[in-house]
Parts: structure tokens; C-alpha cells; sequence
């Protein structure tokens, strides 16, 4: 029963596939940032209502989330969808892939959910780059019930679990007081110079972090004139560790480093923050189902360098993998030496191969949840949580 139900879901992803492709485009051409992606995230729950999926949308206060249903088996299985671009540089991380692929697994298994056991959701969750959508909506029950999760994410090669770990982001402003920068220095608090401290003092932190460690970000904000003693500046900075434990000590050295701006020149400082992104923990159980999957697909899963293997990035399906047990791997699009969040990447995120990724993501993640309804051990385990 398990194959027929698999073709059946194969046949259905191949009858969508021209207008998956579309989708992808669509949100490809038209890049909408974290929390303003109202035509991306109507285009993909639009598709899954024509689907025959029962889609609520603004759901838990975000306006472009929203939950497709359809099923009602005993294992529930949601699958993911982001839609948030970057600025300037568009859809470079390919979640136009993402969405589309998503939207794919959830039509394929439209017409067969019952007959597998399944009850699938899937979910819009918006602002993955910035503000953590999915974190939203799990603060909010959005994932109370749900047994297992997954979704895929384009990237540089194939790799079942590509690493993903823990990440903080800080916003930081510091307010000094302005005034003639030539003709009364002495008046000044100078606000850029405190984030100039704060910076060499996390370029000399550097030394004393793990390997594992990350600390990066930009300035938003330097000042207004030349000649006026900066009163206002704004920065916002990411800190990064293998696990939460790890980055939250990372997270106390470096705003150590911002208070000692403050200090060194007398201006306030203000740090707002935002909910951690957690590291990953993916199941094991569903990597090696979705792997099978993934190779009767025709992907492969070559030896990477330790370059490679190294390249570490956080995502808010690292909360998910914390509360639902959850896979993300990464479908390959061929296109090194282009990576990730390059301009570059943004076109090949257009490509003959994102819309293979598109496909095949689909087909995989249909088969999956197909295969852990079917696998009894699995599936007991799974609705046991």
C-alpha cells in the first residue's frame, strides 16, 4: 500500500509541478523582507486552498502566517514554509524553493492523507531571516500537536544535515549629545565613538572565543553630519555558538564589550533583543527515512570538504527541532562557487536546478511523512512525544 500511495503522491506533485515552478518564480521576482511578505505568503497559502486545503491565515498576531490542513490521521506531520527575502539582494538564501517545495508536499499528500494515517499542516511562518516567525508561533501553540516536522532549504550542495546552531541578535543604540565638532568639541558626547570602542573591544574578545564562535554585525547607523559631534548611533550585531548554553555565554562577553562603550565616553546604551534562534536537532529516525527517500529521488549525498562540513548557519527551525522532532536538510543547486545570501546565489535560486529542488523537495518530503505513518515503530514513537 505504501508504494501505491507514494506514486499517488508522485502523480499529484507531477500534475502541480508547472504551476509550483510558477510559484517559485513569482516569489523569486517580487522579494518581500521578513514580516512584509503579504503577496508572497497569499500566493502560497492561495495555492494550497486551490489544493483543496483548509488554510487559516494571520495566525497568532503575524499577518502573513497562516496554517494549510488537510488530513485527519493519527500521526501529524507539519511541513514548513518561508518566504522572507534580504534586502538589496532579494531571494538569496532560496526561500522561494522553500515555499514552493512546501507547497508541492502539501498537494501531493492532499488527496491521500487519511489513507496514510496522516493529518499534514503546513505552515507559513514568516521573517526566518530576522525575527524568527516560527518562534511566534510556537509561543502561540501554533505547533501543539504536531508529532513531527520538516522543510527544505536550497543551498550550495546536498547534505543531510547541513549545521545549524544557535544565534542571538542585538540591537544596540547608544545616545550621547550632539554639538559643534570644531567649535565646542568639549560639549559632546560623542556616540560613535562609543560604538568604536565596542567594536575593537569585540575585535580584541576574538582571541578568547571557541572556534565554534561567531560575533558579526553592521552599523545602522554612524551619525548625521561631519561637523556635529554625533548624538545618536545604532548598530546590530549577531552573536553565534554551537548550542544556546554556549552562545549565551558568548552573548554576556560581547554586551560587556558594548557597556564598555558606554563607559569609555559617558553615552547611554540601549540593547533591544530578540528571541534566540536555537541549534538543530534533527531526528534520526526522520533523516534516514528522508534520506532513502531523497536517493530513490535520484539526490545524492557526496563526501564534503571539512570546509564545508564547517560552514554553520542558524535558522528558527532550530526552536522548532527543540519542541517537535524535526528535520532540514538542504537541497543542492550545483552552484558553488556561489553560496548562500551572494548575489550570485540569488540567480541560481532561478535556476533549471531550484526548479528540480522545487520538485524533488516535494516529492521527498511527501514520501516521508508518507514512509513514518507506515513504519510502526516510527510512527508510535513519534505520536508517543
Amino acid at each position: 500500500m505504501t508504494g501505491r500511495l507514494k506514486e499517488a503522491a508522485r502523480a499529484r506533485a507531477e500534475e502541480s509541478r508547472g504551476g509550483l515552478v510558477d510559484l517559485s518564480h513569482r516569489i523569486h521576482a517580487n522579494p518581500e523582507l521578513g514580516l512584509e511578505e503579504h503577496r508572497s505568503s497569499h500566493w502560497v497559502a492561495e495555492a494550497l486552498a486551490v489544493g483543496g486545503l483548509e488554510v487559516e491565515a494571520g495566525i497568532h498576531g503575524l499577518p502573513t502566517a497562516f496554517v494549510a490542513k488537510v488530513g485527519s490521521g493519527p500521526l501529524h506531520v507539519a511541513i514548513c514554509a518561508e518566504y522572507d527575502a534580504l534586502p538589496d539582494i532579494g531571494h538569496a538564501c532560496g526561500h522561494n524553493v522553500i515555499a514552493a517545495a512546501a507547497v508541492g508536499a502539501g498537494l501531493a499528500l492532499a488527496g491521500i492523507a487519511d489513507e496514510a494515517g496522516l493529518t499534514v499542516s503546513v505552515f507559513g511562518t514568516p521573517a526566518e531571516e530576522s525575527h524568527g516567525g516560527k518562534i511566534t508561533l510556537i509561543e502561540g501553540g501554533a505547533f501543539d500537536g504536531v508529532h513531527a516536522a520538516m522543510m527544505v532549504h536550497p543551498a550550495p550542495f546536498e547534505a543531510m544535515e547541513f549545521p545549524i546552531i544557535a544565534a542571538a541578535t542585538m540591537e544596540v543604540r547608544y545616545t550621547g549629545k550632539a554639538a559643534h565638532a570644531s567649535a565646542f568639541p568639549e560639549q559632546g558626547v560623542n556616540a560613535a565613538d562609543a560604538l568604536t570602542v565596542a567594536q575593537v573591544a569585540i575585535g580584541l574578545l576574538r582571541q578568547h572565543l571557541r572556534q565554534t564562535d561567531r560575533v558579526h554585525g553592521i552599523v545602522t547607523h554612524g551619525g548625521d553630519a561631519p561637523n556635529v559631534v554625533p548624538a545618536h548611533t545604532g548598530a546590530t550585531f549577531m552573536v553565534r555558538a554551537t548550542t544556546l548554553d554556549e552562545m549565551k555565554e558568548v552573548h554576556a562577553k560581547v554586551r560587556r564589550c558594548f557597556e564598555a562603550g558606554a563607559l569609555a565616553t559617558g553615552a547611554t546604551l540601549e540593547i533591544t533583543e530578540r528571541p534566540p534562534y536555537a541549534e538543530m536537532r534533527a531526528d534520526p529516525d526522520m533523516l534516514a527515512i528522508y534520506r532513502r527517500n531523497a536517493e530513490a529521488a535520484g539526490r545524492s549525498f557526496p563526501e564534503l570538504p571539512e570546509a564545508l562540513r564547517r560552514a554553520a548557519a542558524s535558522t528558527d527551525m532550530g526552536n522548532v527541532s527543540h519542541v517537535v522532532p524535526s528535520i532540514h536538510p538542504a537541497m543542492g543547486l550545483d552552484s558553488l562557487p556561489a553560496v548562500n545570501h551572494q548575489p550570485e546565489f540569488t540567480a541560481y535560486c532561478a535556476s533549471a536546478e531550484a526548479d528540480r529542488a522545487v520538485f524533488d523537495g516535494a516529492v521527498i518530503m511527501a514520501w516521508t511523512a508518507i514512509d513514518m505513518a507506515a513504519d510502526e515503530r516510527v510512527r508510535e514513537r513519534l505520536t508517543a512525544s
